[in-house]
């Protein structure tokens, strides 16, 4: 039997900047975010989120029922909880039968679980007495129980991410779209799939390397002449990969952006910019975000080793160094982060919310959010000249920001970390 979800933000682990402005569900974990790859396995019933974020999911998921709205629409014997953190947890948990969860071994941490109605409240509560503990076997090689708890997570299960998107949704596109018709010039190399949206725009002149891993270019996107394009890879609506521009395998640039230079296994969550000539690897790129000319990017130390970098904490400070168990790994940048022309950023960078690094030496390390960072020191961003330069950023593409977002953007500012109730 077939039960409805519900998806849970449990606000748990240390994800800034990715979650400063969006629960974990709604983060590009591959091609698609999380809520929407869960929403090919289950009917999702509704979302369940923290005080701090409630308004703003509000708004951008206004089709949805929201905690209270929630649970109290549910009209089935069972549901399913799916932590918003486990991008990859649908599969697995849709075999979970009434009174049975999954928990992550390491932590105790809640991924899946299948609760009677009566027994909801209480797990939501954190109380598991009465549920069974279900015993998942997975191949080694799996990334099934992967939970993001760690900004670099997302790096670590990209490729799993990408390569389960695309396989549930590029058939189905084909079956739609049909036989992509590409402009005289334009160059195919490989035999898997590739799929262009009728709205898209291939230039003569690209070149698409599908040998490796399928291609899938969305509605109303452009390649212009000289790309390339190595899947696997997904070009988001209404984005721009720019003349030249060379895109690596494992790259996902989400829905609004403007991209060239050379880009490799990087997720842009959409509304970003890098606009010009500068290499960006391994990486995650938030909304808003702008690389100037020339920003290039070090995914890999000189030594080949792992990289070693630090979290900001629970509290919004930042953490002590922790090995990510990634070799290649570049930035984390958050939304709203701007750089100068030709900013160098170190390997394994996390770069706070509404970052304005304007300074000749390189971005290393973590970087606080609202940084002001010139050669003449580093300040905090004055919250009235942020303010405004999002307000014109964001007009260019027809849009202003809510109430909700920016009094969630003002607790930031302010340090407040929320609540997770």
């Amino acid at each position: 039997m077939s039960f409805p979800a519900l998806v849970l933000d449990d606000r748990r682990g240390q994800l800034s900047p990715l979650t400063d402005l969006r629960p974990a569900f709604d983060l590009r974990t591959g091609a698609c975010t999380t809520l929407e790859r869960f929403s090919t396995v289950f009917e999702i019933a509704g979302l369940l989120v923290s005080r701090d974020i409630a308004e703003l999911v509000r708004q951008s998921h206004p089709d949805s029922d929201i905690n209270e709205c929630a649970l109290g629409a549910i009209e089935s014997s069972a549901v399913f909880v799916l932590n918003g953190r486990a991008p990859l947890a649908a599969g697995v948990a849709s075999n979970l039968k009434p009174g049975q969860l999954w928990c992550d071994d390491r932590t105790g941490d809640l991924i899946a679980a299948c609760s009677p109605i009566g027994s909801l409240e209480a797990l939501l509560a954190g109380t598991l007495d009465g549920f069974s503990r279900m015993q998942v076997t997975l191949a080694s090689e799996s990334r099934a129980a992967g939970m993001l708890s760690r900004p670099w997570h997302i790096r670590s299960l990209r490729d799993a991410c990408i390569r389960e998107d695309l396989g549930f949704h590029v058939p189905r596109r084909a079956k739609q779209w049909g036989w992509p018709e590409l402009a005289p010039g334009t160059l195919r190399w490989g035999t898997e799939d590739l799929v262009v949206a009728p709205t898209a725009t291939v230039w003569p002149g690209v070149f698409l390397d599908n040998t490796i891993g399928p291609i899938w270019i969305d509605e109303h996107a452009t390649v212009r002449p000289g790309s390339i394009i190595c899947g696997p890879a997904y070009i988001g609506p209404h984005s721009a990969v720019l003349d030249r521009c060379q895109i690596k395998p494992n790259t996902v640039i989400g829905p609004h952006c403007k991209v060239a230079g050379e880009i490799g296994g990087t997720i842009f969550q959409g509304f970003a910019n890098k606009a010009h000539d500068g290499h960006l690897g391994d990486s995650f790129v938030g909304e808003w975000a702008n690389l100037g000319a020339g920003t290039t990017n070090s995914n890999l130390l000189n030594t080949y080793g792992e990289v070693i970098t630090r979290p900001f904490s629970t509290d919004g400070g930042i953490g002590g160094n922790e090995r990510t168990g990634e070799q290649f790994l570049g930035a984390i940048i958050g939304d709203h982060a701007k750089f100068a022309i030709c900013s160098r950023i170190m390997t394994g960078a996390i770069v706070g919310t509404g970052t304005m690094w304007a300074a000749t030496p390189p971005v290393a390390g973590t970087i606080a959010p609202f940084s002001w960072v010139t050669d003449a020191g580093t300040r905090k961003y004055a919250i009235g000249k942020f303010a405004d330069v999002m307000h014109t950023v964001m007009a260019r593409r027809q849009l202003s920001p809510s109430e909700a977002y920016m009094e969630r953007l003002s607790a930031l500012y302010a340090g407040e970390s929320g609540t997770r109730s």
